[in-house]
This record gives C-alpha cells, sequence and structure tokens, in this order.
C-alpha cells in the first residue's frame, strides 16, 4: 500500500525559514511545506504528514499513555473526518496538541473522545488518580472550528496560540455532573473548564460548554474576546485566578448564556500575588440565570472565598454596557466585590449596564462601583 502521503506536487521540500522584521530583528522560524495532501490514520503518518499544507485527519484511536501531536506547515489547512479516541491510562498527557501559524483546523462536527468517565473520582487533577491533562492544547494561530470534545478526564482545552479564532466548539462533560462509585456523593467530574486561555489575540464565539468548573478561565494575555457562547453547569466566566506577574487587558465578556452554574461572572485573583494587572474588563449583553452562589463575584483573597484579600494585582476598570441580566437563586449572592484597597481596585467601575435579581444583596468593598441595579 502506497504510503498515506499523497502528493499532488512532486517536488518541493519542508524547510525552515528564519525571516526578519523591517527592523530586521529575527521572529520566530517559519515552516514551510509542500502542496500535498497528507493522511494521518495513525500516530505514524503524522510525521509525514506535517510536510503537506492540506493533512486530512481519518478516525483512529490513539494508544493509551502517547500525545497526539501535530505542527504542520504555516498556512496549512487541517480537517477530521473521524472520531478520535484517547486510549485509558492513568498519566499527565496531554492527549491532544495543535501547533503553527496561520493554521485552518475544521473538525467537521466530528469527536474527540477522552473517557473521562474512566478517570473521575471527584477530586479532579488535583487528587485521586492522575488525569491527562488537558484534553487538547491548541498552541497556534489562525481558525480552529466544529468540534465536540467529550469527557475530557481534566480540562478540555487549553488555549497558548495567539491570532486565534476558536468558533463551533461543543465541550460535553455533562455526564461528570453525576456520581459515580468513586466520587461518593459529588459529581464525578472536577476541573472540567471548557476554555482555558493564557495567549494574546483570541476570540472564542458560537461554542457550548458544559461542565463542573469554569466555562472561561483566562489566566493572562491581552485582546481576548468571549461572544456568543452558552456556558451550564459549571463555575460561570472567570478572569483568573490571576497569579505573580500576570497581565490581563482589554477582554470583552459579550453576548453570551449561562445556566445552572455555581457563579455567573467571576474575577479572582490570588492573595499573594504581586506585580500583576487586569485591565479593560467589558461585559456587555450576557444572560445568566440559575447561578446558585454568587452572580458577580470579585475576589482578591483566592483560594478562600470571601477571605482576606491581597493588594498586589490591580484591577483596574471594570465595565458593564449594555444589558446584562443575571437572576440568582434564594440562598445566593447578587453581588460581592472583596478588594484588599482603593489603589488595587480603581480606574473607572460603571456598572449601568448591570441588573442581578433574586437572593440578597452581598458588599462592595474597596472599589469604585458606580450605577447598576443589584
Amino acid at each position: 500500500m502506497f504510503n498515506l502521503v499523497a502528493f499532488t506536487l512532486l517536488f518541493g521540500a519542508v524547510v525552515t525559514a528564519i525571516p526578519t522584521n523591517r527592523t530586521g530583528v529575527l521572529n520566530a522560524p517559519r515552516k514551510i511545506g509542500r502542496r500535498c495532501t497528507g493522511e494521518i490514520q495513525s500516530l505514524a503518518d503524522v510525521a509525514a504528514a506535517e510536510e503537506c499544507t492540506t493533512i486530512v485527519i481519518g478516525g483512529f484511536t490513539v494508544p493509551a499513555g502517547e500525545t497526539f501531536a501535530l505542527a504542520p506547515p504555516d498556512g496549512a489547512s487541517v480537517s477530521l473526518t473521524g472520531a478520535i479516541t484517547f486510549g485509558f491510562q492513568e498519566w499527565a498527557g496531554p492527549l491532544m496538541t495543535i501547533t503553527g501559524n496561520d493554521i485552518t483546523f475544521n473538525g467537521n462536527g466530528h469527536e474527540l473522545l477522552g473517557q473521562g468517565d474512566l478517570y473521575w473520582d471527584g477530586q479532579g487533577i488535583n487528587g485521586g488518580v492522575t488525569k491527562p491533562d488537558p484534553m487538547l492544547r491548541i498552541n497556534m494561530g489562525g481558525s480552529f472550528t466544529n468540534l465536540k470534545l467529550v469527557n475530557s478526564p481534566g480540562r478540555a482545552i487549553a488555549i497558548g496560540g495567539s491570532s486565534l479564532t476558536v468558533s463551533s466548539i461543543d465541550v460535553d462533560n455533562s455526564a461528570g455532573s453525576a456520581p459515580n462509585s468513586k466520587s461518593g456523593s459529588d459529581p464525578a467530574g472536577a476541573n472540567t473548564d471548557g476554555f482555558d486561555v493564557s495567549a494574546n489575540d483570541v476570540t472564542i464565539e458560537s461554542s457550548t460548554v458544559a461542565n463542573q468548573d469554569d466555562c472561561l478561565a483566562i489566566n493572562k494575555g491581552t485582546s481576548i474576546t468571549f461572544s456568543g457562547n452558552t456556558c451550564s453547569g459549571g463555575h460561570g466566566i472567570s478572569v483568573g485566578s490571576i497569579t505573580s506577574g500576570v497581565t490581563v487587558s482589554n477582554v470583552q465578556i459579550t453576548g453570551n448564556t449561562v445556566t445552572s452554574s455555581v457563579n455567573g461572572l467571576r474575577i479572582k485573583t490570588d492573595a499573594t500575588a504581586t506585580d500583576s494587572t487586569v485591565s479593560n474588563v467589558v461585559y456587555s449583553n450576557n444572560k445568566l440565570s440559575g447561578i446558585t452562589s454568587f452572580g458577580v463575584l470579585i475576589d482578591q483573597s483566592y483560594p478562600s472565598t470571601l477571605g482576606t484579600p491581597g493588594t498586589g494585582v490591580v484591577i483596574n476598570t471594570v465595565t458593564f454596557s449594555g444589558t446584562n441580566t443575571i437572576a440568582v437563586g434564594s440562598s445566593a449572592k447578587r453581588v460581592e466585590v472583596n478588594c484588599g484597597s482603593t489603589s488595587s481596585c480603581d480606574g473607572t467601575w460603571n456598572w449601568s449596564g448591570l441588573t442581578v435579581t433574586g437572593g440578597s444583596a452581598g458588599a462592595v468593598k474597596n472599589a469604585p462601583v458606580s450605577g447598576g441595579s443589584f
């Protein structure tokens, strides 16, 4: 049988070019591929397929304890034509990675099957059996679309690339909300974050997450947009937790729907963190309901909740614009803001676009909040 790399051109080679920008400074190396089609039906096919600018991935099972690591050439088109199943083994992972520049990835509605139900024990990635984490790491630029991830052992998607648009992704960890024989009365799934972002210039849109932790967690990065997504069953939409030496800026959380979640909208910073900033976070036209603990929670005491806040992370300018509506349960707090000082929470906090109903009022501590109904 012919090698699964089908060449449309017989000549050419994969080369690495080191371009310079207009100032003559070296940029990151670029990987140039052949104009050919590489087909992947097993991990043995990956290296040859990575020579091609068109890559087609068929359905297959990744052997337990191995990572499906894909590094296409710059400008490549990657498509999935069947489900990928990851074999079960207790190990650190990740299960799949993709790296590159200006990549177009289309999952065509197919599934990545993490078999998280074989790992889940109610303790997540911080205890119990070792769980491969994350299920998928995206360290690429370009577009990543139309894929379903089912039952991630730990976090579903970690994003570390830049200049990236992620759209029409379905993270389905809903099965983890029920207890199993290893979790007692607790949900079996834990730490099953939908999207963890540590990157610049990232848009996540038109996607769905059903899980037991943050739908979105922004750990660091600038120019991050989360738009038109649906979240259920987890911990809501979060900035943080923010550790030391981190910058988060220009975040747009817009047009999302959150239902049946512990929290609604959160910014959480580590109590002991230093030299970090969170600036210009804008929430617009979001609709949240069925929130059981906090409608809006901004807390500088993480990992405690409403504990003694630190002052080493500056949160500057938090805005609610348009119409943001949050309905919380009877035992929930509508809004809690727990800042360590007026200098660690500063700038303009115009919350005129926020309405929170239900539950009971919380406290706003050391933050210049104005407007809103809560």
